[in-house]
């Protein structure tokens, strides 16, 4: 396989012999995938990032677990492997991975769907990396230098589980400003890249995203099954699609017979990409995008007294730190008490939340609290989480969660 020249062969990483508190060890022995700074008593001096961390336990001074060590971040020690057998880290061990990871996958890939998401993180054993495909196209996303050394045994492994004829390197921030590799974000490092929008398959319905200059690796996977039973659910409806991006919901909406569409996002290039997306498809309704803050223009939508058949309302993260919880939690109330004012007699109102810090509990509680207090009798369709290729590994993992709320009057 030839990769491009920025792909490099680094040096052989170090092993490092690495002793834990006991509640670090504890969490290791339970296959949690981070190691905290504070959890280590005793590592080499000589530590960099990438070496592998033999984790030993106090027990009986034997190995529990290999991970890799990075200088750069609190989670000092991220884990690829737990469990006391021995085991070589090698082009083997990783093949088997992604292996097992695509597996999983399987299937959803028996759907007309040709976009996946491979590599979920430390979901899969592969901590601050996600690699997802669109189509032939393959994006991998790098959030730590910890994978600089095994990048190229990496990729080739990727390349033959997939059968994806391309690769993208995108890089987090923290990358794009290090000095320690050539790459750049949005390099194709592997085959050709003949348009940086590339079109895949979602249940049926076309989709493109930008590989090169998208947000993430160029559009989010994460809702796949919700949008697939939101678009069965507007057949003949009106529809709000609230925080649309990209139009995920709204162009599956619109593929399936909505009458009529309106995706609100506070970016203008993202609603000119959900009307591209529209376009790939054939489609009746009408299709309506609104530009500025969502908390306004639904107040404003509010005291226009309009009214939709089916609202979605998917934000962003409202809580990417410990102190913003509290916070979150108001507008996830705040959210659902603007939604359930716009749903018109029988509607569905569907609530979304991407905060992996509220917990699926938390924010349906606050869902049910919320409508509740309005007097308006509903009840709920169901609650979703993860789609097949986002499986969840660990309690932090778990950030989606959806309830769909059926209002009777």
């Amino acid at each position: 396989m030839i990769f491009s020249s920025s792909i490099e062969t680094l040096s052989q990483p170090k092993r490092l012999a690495v002793k834990l508190t006991s509640k670090g060890e504890n969490y290791v022995q339970q296959s949690h995938p981070w190691v905290f700074s504070d959890s280590i008593v005793k590592i080499n001096s000589e530590a960099k990032t990438g070496d592998l961390a033999i984790v030993f336990g106090k027990k009986k001074n034997g190995m529990i677990g290999i991970g890799l060590y990075d200088a750069n971040s609190p989670i000092r020690i991220k884990m690829i492997y737990n469990d006391s057998k021995p085991v070589t880290i090698n082009d083997d061990f990783f093949l088997r991975k992604i292996e097992a990871a695509y597996k999983i996958r399987r299937p959803l890939l028996k759907t007309n769907t040709t976009s996946y998401r491979l590599l979920f993180g430390e979901n899969d054993g592969f901590p601050s990396l996600i690699a997802d495909v669109y189509n032939t196209v393959l994006v991998v996303k790098i959030y730590s230098e910890i994978w600089l050394p095994y990048l190229k045994t990496i990729l080739e492994s990727l390349i033959v589980t997939s059968e994806c004829q391309t690769i993208v390197i995108r890089l987090s921030r923290g990358l794009q400003n290090s000095d320690s590799h050539q790459l750049q974000d949005g390099d194709v490092v592997y085959g050709t890249l003949e348009n940086e929008v590339v079109t895949f398959v979602e249940h049926d319905v076309n989709f493109s995203a930008n590989v090169i200059k998208g947000h993430k690796t160029g559009y989010f996977l994460d809702h796949r099954e919700n949008r697939r039973q939101v678009g069965l659910l507007s057949k003949n409806k009106t529809v709000l699609d609230v925080f649309s991006y990209a139009g995920g919901f709204s162009v599956h909406a619109l593929t399936n017979g909505a009458k009529e569409v309106t995706s609100l996002d506070i970016s203008t290039q993202a609603l000119e990409i959900a009307k591209q997306n529209g376009k790939l498809n054939a489609y009746s309704g009408k299709h309506i995008t609104l530009a500025g803050d969502a908390f306004k223009i639904l107040e404003q939508l509010i005291s226009e007294k309009k009214r939709f058949d089916v609202i979605i309302i998917d934000p962003p993260s409202f809580a990417k730190q410990q102190s913003e919880i509290q916070l979150a939690k108001k507008k996830y109330a705040q959210l659902a008490r603007l939604g359930e004012k716009l749903t018109a007699r029988e509607g569905l109102l569907v609530l979304a939340s991407c905060s992996s810090r509220v917990t699926a509990t938390a924010f349906y509680d606050i869902n049910e609290q919320t409508l509740k207090s309005t007097k308006r009798s509903f009840h709920i369709e169901q609650k979703t989480l993860h789609d097949i290729d986002h499986p969840v590994g660990f309690q932090e993992g778990a950030y989606l969660k959806c309830g769909y709320y059926r209002f009777l009057d």
